[in-house]
């Protein structure tokens, strides 16, 4: 039997980093995994929108720049000669449809594990990306040699019913560390009077400006929920391409002075306490984290009819049409001014959602992969 030297460093194709989604996610198992075991190598594409964490470096990840895909001989050949440099035994890709190219350079490099780990599906809306996604679906199976998914809905979307009812799909959950989350009164009363919010019905978004989130509506709902509370705000936390185009849709608005831009923060946690619900009307998701996250909060949470049911896990949640009018979603909103805040960290674990317990599922997942190359 091969006594393979710890820690076992992972390769882990992750595109751009965007500090939330699918990286929260990984960072959230990197962190709780036994870092004596395995080592996590990030590889990232080279215009991203932010910075490798200093933490996460401390404690031994690594960053390894590459051209983005769109540069696909410079990116494969990047990889294959980053995959052989390194002599990795596991490459864990999670790229959704675009990680047959990266499998492929790990299959070329001599990578014996190589993992397709799904956390998207498509929606409407975006013909050209969903043209790519649904012409790359086929070849998921390709290169691949285990597969993955943060939800049944997005591992059958990518991989097919049969795969999902076999077993061969592993669902990680998207798993967060419950008790950074848990609500929190003296927090609360301290973000709300830093960010000038007192005495304000708070509305909070967390994710890209991108098509996805669909901030275009989110401002519509907003706009209307505001015209019958003048005492509210809309909290906006992160960044994207469409930014601009939604700043340019608040002034429009004249709702400059309600509508708080936050950028990326690394306080998110704390930001969830200041809020009195939280809305998210995405086009489509896998399984979002930040809904989990705002959950466990226990925040009012409303979200659009194209989420996992996996999704909803308090019965503080809402899932409204995502085809209804600004002014549907702006009555149920209202109507969440009148509950109280509880606490539903002890839900959150009962879903599965527990980052001690998950990233120990994925430690397990990986010593069985090692094991099986003796």
């Amino acid at each position: 039997m091969t006594d393979y030297k710890r820690p076992i460093r992972v390769a882990h194709v992750i595109g751009k980093l965007n500090a939330a989604g699918v990286e929260a996610v990984i960072n959230n198992y990197y962190r709780n995994i036994d870092r004596n075991k395995y080592q996590f190598d990030f590889f990232i594409d080279s215009d991203g929108e932010c910075q490798p964490p200093k933490y996460l470096i401390e404690l031994g990840a690594r960053y390894f720049v590459i051209p983005p895909y769109q540069h696909i001989f410079k990116h494969v050949r990047t990889l294959i000669r980053l995959f052989k440099e390194n002599k990795y035994l596991i490459v864990h890709s999670s790229m959704n449809t675009l990680s047959p190219i990266s499998l492929f350079c790990a299959w070329f490099a001599g990578v014996p594990v190589r993992i397709n780990h799904n956390h998207s599906t498509a929606g409407k809306g975006e013909f050209k990306k969903s043209c790519l996604k649904y012409a790359l679906r086929p070849f998921s199976k390709c290169f691949a040699t285990h597969f993955a998914a943060c939800s049944r809905f997005a591992g059958e979307w990518l991989f097919g019913r049969k795969m999902i009812q076999s077993g061969r799909v592993k669902i990680f959950n998207n798993a967060i560390d419950v008790d950074k989350f848990k609500y929190s009164e003296s927090i609360r009363k301290a973000i709300r009077k830093a960010l000038g919010v007192e005495g304000m019905f708070v509305i909070g978004h967390v994710g890209r400006f991108c098509y996805q989130k669909n901030h275009d509506f989110l401002i519509d709902v907003f706009k209307s929920v505001h015209d019958v509370e003048e005492k509210s705000v809309l909290l906006l936390v992160g960044t994207g391409k469409l930014k601009e185009q939604i700043e340019n849709k608040v002034s429009d608005l004249d709702l400059k002075k309600n509508v708080l831009f936050l950028g990326v923060r690394q306080d998110v946690d704390k930001l969830y306490q200041a809020m009195d619900v939280f809305v998210l009307p995405s086009h489509y998701e896998g399984l979002p984290v930040v809904g989990i996250e705002a959950q466990a909060s226990g925040l009012p949470c409303f979200f659009s009819d194209r989420f996992t049911e996996e999704s909803v896990i308090d019965s503080n949640t809402r899932v409204l049409k995502l085809d209804a009018s600004a002014v549907v979603w702006r009555d149920e909103i209202l109507r969440a001014r009148e509950r109280s805040r509880k606490d539903c960290s002890n839900s959150v674990r009962r879903s599965g959602f527990d980052i001690v317990k998950e990233a120990k599922v994925l430690e397990d997942y990986y010593d069985m992969m090692i094991a099986s190359l003796n």
